[in-house]
């Protein structure tokens, strides 16, 4: 926690280094034209940073945050003509509109992922321009207050609005340092590096994404309010146009999405190159601007696909050594005393049911991937569910988890109904997931990685921290807590999953394919982590085709083909049942069996 704080300073001192440099060089010009650049980077970086707190965090592409630029923007405007309102009230004003706003288009529009999300975000902008066109907005000018001029925020001298800018900016280069930091980020993070692990690890991805979409357009609002007092002008075009959402998006994308610097580097970069280049070339190539960031964006995919910020930060990184190389870790003061709090999972009663599956169905088209299912997990168990590819085992996992909804049938989990519940509060009853393909967030440390998944069952990130901590302990990863995940071997990712579903100490867990891909030896390694977990009390199910090391770990065996049970028991049994025979070697192996050649 020491370490992180003295962090948190570090960045708290490179911010103010920035402002006051900014403020300097701001003090230092005296050209009125340089002046209004120099407010216009701020202005855009903030709509940038705005941009970044929910599409660079989450890796939902909105092409549509002009919508709440413009909002902040006309509100301020219209309040001002149509009431005398001061913009030092307009513009919060405006910033609640825009909050506003990000919930109703975020309600529907998040049922949408990939390029459909980001389409229907451009509507949103579009829709408002000939809305306020139709309602008669095309112009809107600020009346000059010359009586009460700073009271209505109106100063002869250009260098007040750059003050005020940097301000604004600051403090939104504040908010998405904390965002990053926090439960709320980190989740964004995941989200954005793999949904589906997100979700069984427990985020509840909706309400993460409205609070993202929220906090964006409220920041965004304010820049667009600050933009028009800038200007004193408004109009459709330049408050809901296409170029001012994908001026956001570019900027965002030049510096560096995920980072608050990024948004920051962007603006300051390309706003005085297409301002100045406007200035001196626009009468002879109009449009100049849209040159220059267009030729941003294409250097950018070519040179640095994730941005200068992270160009610079990998090549630096890889000069001072692999991320995989860190050394091995303790965790902090306060994770380890919270550690040292948390009391160990009882071993439960043997034999009494936990998971109780009636009857389940789940068809796509006329492919009935589960058929009918019933059986019983008991309490303490390690329960395997064998099968022919394509037999429906995941599909089966899937239902269980809520990925999928049941055509028909029930679902109990400690005598608590399933069916209907999202994958994030299935895991918050005490399931816990791991997937066929390992589902890693790549960016992120084996410790991040598994605090995501510790989240759900936590009450602070310190104790979050701590249960994630103990996670890699017990799958034997300590030591490795520090490496980034796009760097371990499949041993270290099928092991950091494991943690990861242990982490908020679930009753049960279910495991996907975990042995698959493995060595003889790290094979027998996870087999004892994963017999250690059943011995501290947790209850598994297991998908596997290695078979050998199945009849080894499972204490009873269920058996999918086509979708059907087709045969339960203790694993020396099944694997003799002639059903279970012909389901994987096919009918001439259990003539065969019963009537060997002499």
């Amino acid at each position: 926690m020491q370490g992180a704080r003295s962090s948190l300073k570090n960045h708290y001192a490179a911010i103010a280094a920035f402002a006051a440099a900014y403020l300097l060089i701001a003090l230092l010009v005296r050209n009125s034209y340089y002046q209004l650049i120099m407010t216009l980077v701020l202005v855009w970086a903030t709509m940038g940073l705005s941009w970044n707190l929910l599409s660079g965090y989450s890796g939902l592409i909105s092409f549509g945050h002009a919508a709440f630029f413009g909002l902040g923007g006309y509100t301020m405007t219209i309040a001002f003509v149509k009431w005398g309102l001061t913009p030092w009230l307009g513009i919060p004003l405006g910033m609640l509109v825009g909050v506003l706003a990000a919930i109703i288009i975020g309600v529907p529009t998040f049922r949408l992922r990939g390029h459909y999300f980001a389409l229907s975000m451009l509507a949103y902008p579009l829709a408002l321009l000939y809305v306020f066109e139709w309602l008669g907005y095309q112009e809107e000018t600020l009346p000059m207050m010359r009586e009460a001029p700073a009271r209505y925020m109106q100063f002869g001298d250009q260098r007040v609005y750059t003050a005020l800018a940097l301000v604004m900016t600051v403090a939104a280069m504040v908010i998405s340092l904390h965002v990053e930091r926090s439960r709320f980020g980190r989740s964004l993070l995941a989200i954005k590096q793999n949904q589906p692990a997100a979700e069984a690890a427990g985020v509840h991805v909706l309400k993460w994404k409205m609070l993202a979409i929220m906090l964006s357009a409220a920041i965004a609002a304010a820049a667009g309010g600050l933009y028009a007092v800038v200007l004193l002008v408004v109009t459709p075009p330049t408050m809901f146009g296409v170029l001012t959402s994908a001026q956001a998006l570019i900027f965002a994308l030049f510096g560096g999405v995920g980072v608050y610097w990024g948004p920051v580097i962007g603006a300051a970069v390309l706003v005085p190159l297409a301002e100045t280049l406007h200035a001196e070339l626009g009468h002879i190539v109009p449009g100049i601007q849209g040159v220059v960031y267009g030729s941003a964006i294409i250097a950018i995919v070519l040179l640095a696909p994730d941005g200068i910020y992270w160009r610079v930060h990998d090549y630096l990184s890889a000069r001072r050594g692999a991320p995989g190389d860190a050394p091995a870790v303790t965790p902090s003061p306060v994770a380890a005393a919270a550690a040292a709090g948390t009391p160990e999972i009882a071993i439960p009663p043997a034999g009494k049911p936990i998971l109780e599956l009636d009857d389940v169905a789940r068809a796509f088209g006329g492919l009935k991937a589960v058929d009918g299912v019933s059986l019983t997990i008991k309490e303490g168990e390690i329960h395997g569910i064998i099968g022919p590819n394509g037999a429906g085992k995941t599909t089966l996992f899937n239902v269980i988890n809520g990925f999928l909804p049941a055509d028909a049938g029930g679902i109990r989990f400690a005598g608590s109904e399933l069916l209907g519940l999202k994958p994030h509060e299935v895991c918050r009853r005490g399931i816990g997931r791991t997937f066929q393909v390992v589902r890693a967030f790549p960016r992120m440390t084996l410790l991040e990685n598994v605090t995501i998944g510790a989240y759900v069952g936590s009450a602070s990130d310190a104790e979050a921290e701590a249960m994630a901590y103990a996670a890699l302990e017990r799958v034997g990863l300590a030591a490795r807590a520090h490496a980034i995940a796009g760097g371990l071997t499949t041993n270290e990712l099928r092991r950091m999953e494991l943690a990861r579903a242990l982490a908020p100490r679930p009753r049960l867990i279910l495991l996907d394919e975990t042995l698959a891909g493995l060595g003889h030896e790290e094979l027998e390694g996870l087999i004892d982590a994963i017999r250690q977990v059943n011995r501290e009390g947790v209850t598994v199910v297991i998908i596997e085709h290695t078979m050998h090391a199945m009849v080894k770990l499972a204490h009873h065996f269920s058996v999918l083909d086509h979708g059907k049970l087709i045969a339960s028991g203790p694993p020396q049994e099944v694997i003799r049942d002639p059903a279970v025979i012909e389901a994987y070697l096919g009918k001439k192996w259990v003539d065969r069996a019963q009537h060997p050649i002499s």
